[in-house]
Order: C-alpha cells, then structure tokens, then sequence
C-alpha cells in the first residue's frame, strides 16, 4: 500500500510540473487574474459553477474571494451557483438538471461579469448552457478543464484546460490553478 501511496502522490507532483512547464496555461492564469481584477474594479461579480467535486471547488474558490485568502480585506461578490438546494432542485425538477445553471445566470449575470465553469471533461450540459447565457450577456467565461477542453473550450473566453484525463488528479490542478489566481487577485485589488 506504501508504494501505490506514493505513486500517486508522484502522479500528482508530475501532473502539477507539466502545468508549470506549460506556459500557455501560465499566460492564461495571468490573463484570467487581470480580467477577474477588471471585473472586480468595474463593479462586477464572479460566479461559479461544477458538478460533484467541481461544486466543491466552485464552492471553495467562491468562499476564497468573497470571504478572505490571505488577509482581513473587504469582501468580493463571488458566489458558487449551486448552493441554494431548494433552488436546484426545483429547477431540477421543473425544467431539466441541464437547466439549473442556466437560469441563474440569466437572472443574477450582467455583461462584464464573469461565470467560472469547473469540468473535467468538460461536456456538462449544465455548465455549457451557463456559458452560453454568459456569453449571450457578454460575461467573460472562464473553463477550468481536462486535457482536450471537451466541448466548453469553444464556449470559453480564458480555457484552463489541464493536460490530464485522470479526474482525481484534475481536479487537484484545478484548486491550485484556483487558489493562484485567488492569491493574485487579492493581493492586486488590495496592493499587498
């Protein structure tokens, strides 16, 4: 058991050293931090949004900016889409799980607003029908995904697609890609 431990452990660690060495995906961070701090300054929202673990992800990075990252500072509007339960699963209900983003961002999304969309594969029907709304509004779309991007790297205006197929391990890139831009936004909306 020791040695799968460990392998998997090394699995993460040559995972997360092929990002670093990926500098389209390091340009993209810095993109998405730059237009998350326009957003930010314009008086805009960040709005999240996954499935499963993604939902806990969204969920998480959401809390990082509208609560704190490093240090005490003025809250950010930044909220994970799937936290009302009585919310989805009326929509669920009423008009399709597909749905359930969807209607959010067209009641809560305005133009220069931004929509994060977690998906390893990167097909989520709901999330696709988000980013399509997004779009129709003029948001800016960020896609945090697996290896090919699946069918939101079309809908994406920044695409963070890690080059993986191994869901556990995508995800794990996906926090890390998310605190860094968290760290980053914070520290250039409150000059640390």
């Amino acid at each position: 058991m020791e040695t799968k431990i460990k392998t998997i452990i090394q699995s993460s660690i040559n995972l997360k050293t092929k990002v670093l060495n990926n500098q389209e995906i390091i340009k993209t961070v810095k993109e998405v931090v730059d237009s998350i701090v326009v957003c930010y300054k314009n008086g805009g929202k960040v709005l999240f949004c996954g499935n499963g673990g993604s939902a806990a992800d969204a969920q998480h990075l959401a809390a990082e900016l509208s609560g704190r990252f490093y240090f005490d500072r003025p809250p950010l509007f930044a909220e994970a889409l799937h936290v009302n339960s009585s919310y989805i699963t009326a929509v669920a209900n009423d008009f399709g799980y597909d749905e359930v983003f969807a209607r959010l961002v067209t009641a809560m999304g305005r133009q220069n607003d931004i929509l994060v969309g977690l998906s390893t594969s990167g097909n989520s029907p709901n999330i696709l029908n988000a980013f399509k709304v997004a779009n129709r509004l003029n948001m800016k779309t960020i896609g945090l995904t697996g290896e090919s991007g699946g069918k939101l790297k079309a809908e994406s205006s920044y695409l963070l697609n890690v080059p993986s197929m191994d869901t556990p391990r995508i995800q794990e890139v996906h926090i890390m890609l998310g605190h860094i831009i968290c760290e980053l936004v914070e520290a250039k909306l409150f000059k640390v």
